[in-house]
């Protein structure tokens, strides 16, 4: 009788457990797992609305010649190849040199750096036009130290566009990788560096053997959490070019190329759908390929 009683007082948890996620689990299937769902059946679709049908494998077919889509892939790869790397490095650097309790006002500093991932798009797309237009203090600043002879055409020419992509990306976000890696460095153990100094370690070899290895964690989560936004990247090309990707395609991105097939252009939903989806296969593949590359230098 008492196994009884404990089995229904069980099954009374198990049913009210159910009921107390099941609000939860139906916001994830209702905004998560539905339009995943959805977005894949739509990948073998072509048309928009009611006028859509099935096309198959149509829409795989037609991305690579697609001659947008693969302009589109290439800027996206080549922010990733070029950006990633500065960002990581420049944030560890900054977060080493504000980690010196002997540096005045480095409150100020950090607060400084990090306030562009807070700042509104807006503001931050009128301001760097501005910074970066031909008449610009970028370019009259340069002008006035000799670098340049006339102005750098940033937001017109195909290779200047690209790099203040690059520049505003790397403004942006660095300061966000910069907090983790502040974090991860006060945390470690200061008498690890005082036995190294004492045994004669310069500050170099205290930096690569010491430093580096304690903060692979850290490195790889900033790696993927950076590498995932690249891939995405949509506010800033968007807002630098107006929506166009400019010159000449020159700064396009899948995420802004999506956007076109959705809502600009001639809309087709099946093929950005399957656009979409490149994305989220690159940044499977890559991401495993980091968390594979980092397992592999701990062994």
């Amino acid at each position: 009788m008492v196994h009884a009683r404990r089995g229904s007082i069980g099954r009374y948890y198990d049913v009210n457990g159910w009921l107390f996620v099941a609000p939860v689990l139906g916001l994830i299937g209702l905004f998560m797992i539905y339009p995943i769902v959805w977005s894949l059946w739509m990948s073998f679709q072509s048309g928009r609305g009611m006028m859509m049908k099935f096309a198959g494998f149509a829409n795989i077919v037609r991305l690579w010649n697609d001659p947008v889509f693969i302009k589109a892939l290439t800027n996206t790869m080549t922010y990733f190849v070029v950006q990633v790397p500065i960002m990581i490095v420049l944030a560890l650097i900054l977060a080493s040199i504000l980690n010196n309790p002997r540096i005045f006002g480095r409150g100020l500093f950090r607060t400084a750096i990090f306030l562009p991932c807070v700042t509104s798009l807006v503001a931050y797309s009128v301001l760097f036009k501005g910074m970066f237009a031909p008449d610009g203090v970028v370019n009259s600043t340069l002008a006035a130290l000799g670098v340049i002879s006339s102005p750098i055409p940033w937001l017109t020419h195909p290779f200047w566009a690209k790099v203040l992509v690059i520049i505003a990306i790397t403004w942006r976000w660095t300061g966000y990788n910069m907090i983790f890696y502040l974090a991860a460095l006060q945390n470690i153990d200061r008498s690890i560096y005082e036995v190294a100094r004492i045994d004669g370690v310069p500050a170099w070899a205290r930096f690569t053997h010491i430093t580096i290895p304690l903060l692979k964690p850290v490195i790889l989560f900033t790696t993927v959490i950076s590498t995932i936004g690249t891939l995405q990247l949509f506010d800033e090309v968007y807002n630098l070019t107006e929506g166009r990707g400019g010159p000449s395609n020159a700064t396009l991105t899948l995420s802004l190329y999506i956007y076109n097939l959705t809502f600009r252009f001639m809309p087709n939903f099946g093929y950005a759908a399957t656009v979409s989806y490149v994305i989220v296969v690159l940044v499977a593949l890559l991401a495993f390929f980091q968390f594979f590359a980092a397992r592999e230098r701990d062994k």
